[in-house]
C-alpha cells in the first residue's frame, strides 16, 4: 500500500553553482512539514511523472522547510535535468514523507563523517543534529572544485557551536589535496561510528578501510547501484496475500512481472538504491542486489528490493 503524498511549494531555488540547485520546500500554507531524522530523504514526485530521491540537508529541528541540493547528472535520466531546466520558484509539487535508510547511531561517542561532492547533503543534516546534541564529530569533505562545496557554510556554522565539532575540506582545485580515508579511520577512537556518502569509488575505499571494524560502527549510503539487476529468471514468486503465483522469466525483474500482472508496488529507481519497493519475504531466499541492506540483512533474507534482486531458491513467497 502506497503512503499518502504531501503537497509542497518551492519557496526558493538557489543556483549554488551552474550544476547545483538548492531547493527550499515549504508547506503550501506555511504550516509544519512531517518531522524527519538526520540522514533522511524524501521522494520528489516531478511533474514529468518521474520520482526521484533526495536527501534532506537541513537541521532536523526545522519543521517549516526541507532543503534539497540537486546536482545535474551528466547522464540524467530526466530527473535532475528537469529540476534544473524546468522547475521554478512557486511551483507546487508532491513529495513522500521522509524515510531514513541512513540514520545516525544512538550514543555519545565520536562520529566521523566522510563526504564526496553532493554526498554532503545527508551528512550536513547529521552534523547539525550532532551539534544540537553536543556530541563530538568530524566532517571530512572532498570536492573537485570549491564551487561545488554546497552545504559547507551550514557545516562550518554547526562546528562553530559545537566544542567537539570540526570540518576538514579537501579540494583538488585549491591544493590538490586528496583524502586519506584509511588514515582517517585508523586515527579515530576505537568506539567511533563512521559514515560515508559520495561517489562509488569513495564508498569502495571507505568499505575497504573499515573492513576489520564491527559492521555496527560502519554506515554508508549509495547514490548509484552496486550491482546490475538480476534478470536471470527461472523461478516463481508466490503472492501470499493475493494468493497468486507468477513465473519470473529470463530478461525480467520481479518488479517487471508484478507490474505487468497489475500488482501495485511502489517503485522509483529500479536499481536498488531508493528502498521504495522493499517487500517482506515469507519463504525462500532472495539473491540481493540492492545498495541498502547490510550484509547481515541480506544473509537473513527477510526482505527484498523487487526492482533489482532475484531468488536463490526456485520459489519465493512475498508479503503481497
Amino acid at each position: 500500500m502506497e503512503e499518502p503524498l504531501h503537497t509542497v511549494r518551492i519557496h526558493q531555488i538557489h543556483a549554488f553553482s551552474p550544476d547545483i540547485r538548492v531547493l527550499d520546500l515549504r508547506a503550501r500554507h506555511d504550516g509544519c512539514l512531517p518531522s524527519f531524522s538526520a540522514g533522511a530523504h524524501i521522494d520528489l514526485h516531478l511533474p514529468n511523472g518521474l520520482v526521484r530521491q533526495y536527501s534532506l540537508a537541513n537541521d532536523p529541528q526545522e519543521t517549516h522547510r526541507y532543503l534539497l541540493a540537486v546536482a545535474r547528472e551528466k547522464n540524467s535520466r530526466g530527473g535532475s535535468a528537469f529540476i534544473h531546466d524546468s522547475m521554478r520558484e512557486g511551483d507546487v509539487v508532491q513529495i513522500g514523507a521522509p524515510r531514513n535508510l541512513f540514520p545516525l547511531a544512538v550514543g555519545t561517542g565520536q562520529s566521523v563523517l566522510i563526504a564526496g561532492g553532493i554526498g554532503i547533503t545527508p551528512l550536513c543534516s547529521m552534523v547539525q543534529h550532532l551539534a544540537a546534541q553536543g556530541r563530538p564529530w568530524t566532517l571530512h569533505y572532498a570536492m573537485r572544485h570549491r564551487a561545488q562545496a554546497v552545504c559547507l557554510d551550514m557545516a562550518h556554522a554547526a562546528a562553530a557551536r559545537t566544542a567537539g565539532g570540526m570540518v576538514q575540506t579537501y579540494c583538488r582545485e585549491v591544493d590538490g589535496a586528496r583524502m586519506d580515508i584509511a588514515g582517517i579511520i585508523h586515527a579515530a577512537p576505537p568506539d567511533a561510528h563512521f559514515y560515508c556518502c559520495g561517489p562509488a569509488s569513495m564508498i569502495a575505499a571507505f568499505e575497504t578501510a573499515c573492513a576489520t571494524l564491527p559492521r555496527t560502527q560502519v554506515h554508508s549510503e549509495h547514490f548509484a547501484p552496486v550491482a546490475a539487476p538480476d534478470v536471470t529468471g527461472g523461478f516463481t514468486v508466490v503472492l501470499a496475500r493475493s494468493r497468486r503465483t507468477l513465473a519470473i522469466p529470463a530478461g525480467k525483474t520481479i518488479l517487471d512481472v508484478l507490474k505487468a500482472a497489475g500488482v501495485a508496488v511502489a517503485s522509483s529507481c529500479h536499481e536498488g538504491v531508493c528502498g521504495m519497493c522493499e517487500t517482506a519475504v515469507l519463504e525462500g531466499m532472495p539473491d540481493a542486489r540492492d545498495s541498502i541492506l547490510t550484509d547481515a540483512e541480506k544473509a537473513e533474507g527477510r526482505t527484498i528490493m523487487v526492482c533489482c534482486s532475484g531468488s536463490r531458491t526456485a520459489r519465493l513467497v512475498l508479503d503481497l
